[in-house]
């Protein structure tokens, strides 16, 4: 197929593949033996004896497990069993990726299907099949016949019910346990934000008329996965009118002189841990028009009030009553920040106008990485501006672990 020069403008930039510092010494016994601890403590906790993790990101935090993750998350070909006190049993595929070859696994066996697509008119009987394995699991360490189960069918969680387990959901547990980040988190966390930063730096390289909006968040795309990441959550970059209101992907439009470009990265990068960075850039050669500066500033400064409230031990309701309160003429983000992990993780902090629809009570904690959001734009405007911080909250304050730098030219 020919190429013009147009639609080839950002193709073999293997500069992506550079320009990275060292990959960062990680201690993966202590990373995942940490991990495990946090699901066994709130196992504890809620009196559960055991749980079964379903989903890719649980089975990637429990015990590392990287296999076919977004195939995974629609069609479940493997579960975790991890007891309080007992095993941690992995049923399908024993892979553990990570490089020390340290695995927290203590036993492999064969899955039944949870899924039609695996199982067909079988199901219901594998169903059964599943539920009396783990019965049998249950009563090998405990008397009890509780079960924390995530993320399957309706036939599954019948078929434990129908076996005498009194099944509760896991998704509470693995969200909390998943809170606290420890030292080796943070670090890979780093890591994994400054290959999203390298990634946005070649975008704003490349950004001119012309080149695509695809184009450029293919750019990000390839500087994760070029490093060992995984995958976006989403896939919003948009400009020009398509940046208002957000929310809307990327496209094959071509970028015009002075267009706004958002963009969120909702990365999960290397060692599964996301960087969930936002940034609006203007695009040349033509100067940013006084309305894009307004809004950029007032987007801006909305970032760094939020941010300056964090702080350890400070209220759920706290923060969202006392964060920044637009004008009615903007639209606004859907919440006012969210902790960050393996994935967008809880806490998540609702404006202070849906409190008493979307809020709930609760303290941050040292060791939790919020994300402070902004968008703004004006009904009926033409644009709109897309900002997003990572913050670590420690003991005696905060620190900013997004280093990418804002737009100069909107803020002059």
């Amino acid at each position: 197929m020919e190429h013009t020069a147009e639609t080839s403008v950002i193709e073999d930039d293997w500069s992506l593949l550079s320009a990275i510092q060292p990959i960062p010494s990680i201690n993966f016994e202590r990373l995942m033996t940490y991990r495990l601890a946090r699901i066994r403590e709130q196992l504890r906790l809620r009196s559960i004896p055991a749980c079964v993790l379903i989903s890719p990101i649980s089975q990637r935090y429990a015990a590392d497990i990287r296999c076919w993750p977004l195939f995974q998350a629609h069609v479940p070909m493997t579960y975790l069993y991890i007891a309080a006190e007992g095993p941690v049993i992995n049923f399908g595929s024993a892979d553990s990726t990570n490089p020390a070859g340290f695995s927290v696994i203590d036993e492999a066996r064969p899955a039944r299907s949870l899924d039609y697509f695996s199982g067909g008119p079988r199901m219901q009987e594998d169903a059964v099949l599943f539920a009396a394995e783990l019965r049998a699991l249950l009563r090998e360490t405990t008397d009890e016949n509780q079960i924390a189960v995530e993320y399957v069918n309706p036939s599954a969680t019948q078929a434990l019910m129908n076996a005498g387990l009194r099944v509760v959901d896991a998704q509470p547990l693995m969200e909390h346990a998943r809170v606290v980040k420890s030292e080796d988190e943070i670090e890979c966390m780093k890591w994994s934000i400054a290959v999203a930063e390298h990634g946005v730096a070649k975008i704003a390289e490349v950004l001119r008329p012309g080149v695509r909006e695809n184009q450029l968040w293919g750019l990000l795309n390839y500087a994760n996965l070029a490093n060992d990441g995984d995958w976006h959550e989403t896939r919003l970059l948009s400009s020009g009118p398509r940046t208002n209101p957000w929310f809307q992907e990327a496209s094959d439009r071509r970028i015009e002189a002075g267009d706004l470009v958002g963009f969120d990265t909702d990365m999960i990068g290397p060692f599964g841990y996301c960087c969930d960075l936002s940034r609006t850039l203007h695009c040349g050669p033509v100067a940013p028009t006084q309305a894009q500066r307004d809004l950029y500033k007032r987007s801006y400064d909305e970032i760094l009030a939020n941010t300056a409230l964090l702080k350890a031990g400070r209220s759920f309701r706290e923060l969202s009553e006392q964060g920044t309160r637009q004008p009615e003429r903007f639209q606004r983000y859907s919440q006012l920040m969210h902790a960050v992990g393996l994935c967008d993780e809880y806490p998540r902090i609702p404006f202070w106008k849906d409190w008493n629809n979307k809020g709930y009570e609760g303290e941050l904690e040292a060791g939790t990485i919020m994300c402070v959001e902004s968008y703004l734009g004006e009904y009926g405007g033409r644009e709109g501006v897309k900002l997003e911080e990572q913050v670590l909250i420690t003991k005696e304050g905060i620190e900013v672990l997004t280093q990418y730098p804002f737009e100069d030219k909107l803020l002059a």
